[in-house]
């Protein structure tokens, strides 16, 4: 790797906004929605979804938008270009949020995101689903990549009903070392990406088995 497009990766790599990830937390009791087996109700294609964010995603989303800043715009003229679109690609911010409500739109009537559990309340969906989002990516200090998708549902009463996911961790050898070439690092960063749909994937199916044995 020529030594140019090392440092620029590195620096890419070292920035602030870059170098640490939100940690995960269990989330799941915030906002008065316990994940204990409660409710009888079943859920049906007809149904209205209400969907609240916990402090995981509104976190991983405010990470994942510092990230592909820095992508876009870090290290800037210094890095080949293949490298840089493979950071941009896979740090989308977008990627997995507007995957999963796809994803929930496709099982139900209607899906609408609400900003509190007080607004919600009061627009009385159907379901209410607590979305749980968490990605770990990249930087000089982490190889571990992490995606961590959770959908916890809960019926009009906000009792417990069962949720869908999809994970995925896998160590991606280090990206900075002497003698690869910048498709090569292209290719690994990449990956990041291929491993996020893979959990997205995982959330699909385990969602589509819920509603069916609902």
């Amino acid at each position: 790797m020529k030594t140019l497009t090392r440092l620029a990766l590195i620096a890419l790599l070292m920035g602030g906004v870059m170098a640490t990830a939100p940690s995960y937390a269990d989330d799941a009791c915030a906002c008065h929605l316990q994940p204990i087996a409660g409710s009888s109700a079943s859920l049906q294609h007809s149904q209205s979804v209400g969907v609240l964010y916990s402090e995981n995603t509104r976190d991983n989303l405010d990470y994942l938008t510092r990230y592909h800043d820095m992508a876009l715009h870090g290290a800037k003229d210094a890095l080949d270009s293949r490298i840089r679109a493979a950071f941009v690609s896979s740090s989308d911010p977008e990627l997995a949020i507007d995957w999963l409500l796809s994803s929930l739109q496709r099982q139900f009537m209607s899906v609408t995101v609400y900003d509190n559990l007080d607004a919600l309340i009061q627009a009385h969906p159907d379901i209410v689903v607590k979305l749980d989002t968490f990605n770990r990516l990249l930087t000089q200090q982490n190889n571990l990549f992490e995606a961590h998708f959770i959908a916890r549902f809960y019926d009009a009463d906000l009792q417990y009903i069962g949720k869908a996911e999809g994970a995925v961790e896998k160590q991606i050898p280090a990206v900075w070392v002497h003698d690869k070439a910048a498709h090569e690092i292209a290719a690994q960063i990449e990956k990041q990406r291929d491993l996020q749909l893979n959990a997205l994937k995982q959330f699909d199916a385990s969602l589509k088995a819920l509603v069916a044995s609902s």
